[in-house]
């Protein structure tokens, strides 16, 4: 499911409605409900999803039916913009929700934080399978109590995508790109001989430095909760970024569909982008069908060569009417390897449970990219994207982070010494302690 948020960091809405707890990641859950493996799923449940998601639950919910005949599972497309709304609510009042729930990656911490009785814990049914799933989702689906309490179910793993006529007209090789120092040198060959600009990225939104840390093993917050966000590897990716556009080789779009307009425009010759941006190249820029390639991230130094950005959970509220079907329904659906292969082939959801990974469809070669096997490469990268700790004070941190990367690479400061304020003004408004 791609990605809608700013630095992957929604405001989750839970946080700001009146009398929500606020600061820290919440108390650990001594008697959050649980389900038992050994139960036999019956009855009826009510499923909230939206999109393709919706739809691909719909089609296994009859499959399942199918399979388990004295069920009936209802999927309920409840549109994307107002779900959080609805969610929170429900989380806050105690009623309302359903069976089960779609919650994005960068939503769970929040709510696992925010309301950690809010939902069951599923160790018993998946909590053996931890080594299958990819690990930074595994990590955002984890209470503060160390269970599970939602099932992992796409992953936004991000690589780099290029244009292979510019490149080839500058004489750059795209397996050369394995550092950011070459991509910058590459860039600079690329204008010179093309006139186009290395990239085109919403500055403001933060998701480009948000993957650059993140690459690097970095956050806003580190793994114990702490502020991070002026740590050298972030320091480092925003630096990054600043170099990109003070070489004038940056282009600064604005949102969504900036991003695709300046791609169709054919703007820039590389985009560092997620998976699911296949489904938008093929979708709609079918013109330009064979002008593109894919290789990992540049890296720095040592560091991962991807990232992620976007994918969701399936999750099941503590008020369930039904949590036994509702949690074997999830665990059916998303740790199986031939239906997460089905649902990357019919509605474009690359999985998070790894053994579906070697599943045909991610072998085969793809006409739009000149015959490579895309998603092939996104497969091999998925199980290395680093673990990151978003916490339930992601919202608050968003702005300040935006505003910092702007002042960085737009403005022309130096990168530490807005990270640095950025850092202070985070712990002010967290009550949290700036790291090291």
């Amino acid at each position: 499911m791609k990605s809608r948020s700013v630095l992957a960091l929604v405001a989750v809405t839970a946080l700001s409605l009146t009398g929500c707890a606020m600061g820290g990641t919440g108390p650990a859950a001594t008697s959050a409900p649980a389900v038992s493996a050994s139960a036999k799923p019956t009855g009826s449940i009510t499923v909230w999803s939206w999109d393709v998601a919706a739809t691909a639950l719909k089609r296994l919910a009859t499959e399942y039916q199918s399979s388990h005949p004295d069920t009936t599972i209802d999927v309920v497309d409840i549109g994307y913009d107002n779900a959080y709304d609805k969610i929170s609510v429900g989380l806050q009042a105690g009623s309302g929700l359903p069976d089960l729930v779609t919650i994005e990656t960068d939503h769970a911490s929040g709510y696992l934080g925010q309301f950690p009785q809010g939902f069951v814990k599923l160790d018993s049914v998946i909590g053996d399978k931890k080594a299958d799933f990819d690990p930074s989702k595994w990590a955002a689906a984890t209470g503060t109590d160390g269970g599970i309490y939602m099932v992992p179910w796409d992953s936004g793993t991000v690589a780099l995508y290029y244009r292979s006529d510019y490149l080839k007209a500058a004489g750059v090789d795209p397996n050369s790109l394995t550092t950011w120092d070459a991509l910058i040198a590459a860039g600079e060959k690329i204008k010179a001989a093309t006139g186009h600009t290395l990239m085109s990225i919403d500055v403001s939104s933060g998701a480009t430095f948000g993957m650059l840390m993140q690459q690097q093993g970095a956050w806003i917050f580190d793994s114990q909760g702490n502020v991070s966000v002026n740590s050298p590897q972030a320091v480092q990716a925003l630096t990054v970024l600043k170099t990109i556009h003070d070489k004038g080789l940056l282009k600064n779009v604005k949102g969504w569909d900036g991003r695709v307009s300046s791609t169709k425009a054919g703007d820039s010759a590389v985009h560092p982008e997620a998976v699911w941006w296949i489904g938008t190249l093929e979708g709609e820029m079918k013109e330009l069908s064979g002008k593109f390639g894919v290789v990992p991230l540049p890296a720095f130094g040592d560091s991962a060569r991807t990232a992620a950005n976007g994918g969701s959970n399936l999750a099941v509220p503590a008020q369930a009417k039904n949590p036994t079907l509702a949690a074997d329904f999830a665990a059916w659906v998303l740790a199986d390897a031939k239906n997460q292969a089905s649902m990357m082939e019919k509605e474009g959801l690359f999985p998070a449970y790894l053994p579906a990974l070697a599943e045909p469809i991610f072998n085969q070669p793809d006409k739009y990219f000149g015959g490579q096997k895309v998603y092939q490469l996104f497969a091999e990268q998925t199980a290395k994207i680093p673990p990151v700790n978003f916490t339930s004070d992601a919202a608050k941190a968003s702005d300040i982070v935006g505003n910092a990367v702007v002042a960085a690479v737009l403005n022309g400061k130096d990168p530490k010494t807005v990270l640095d304020d950025a850092a202070k003004q985070i712990a002010t408004a967290t009550g949290r302690q700036i790291a090291g």
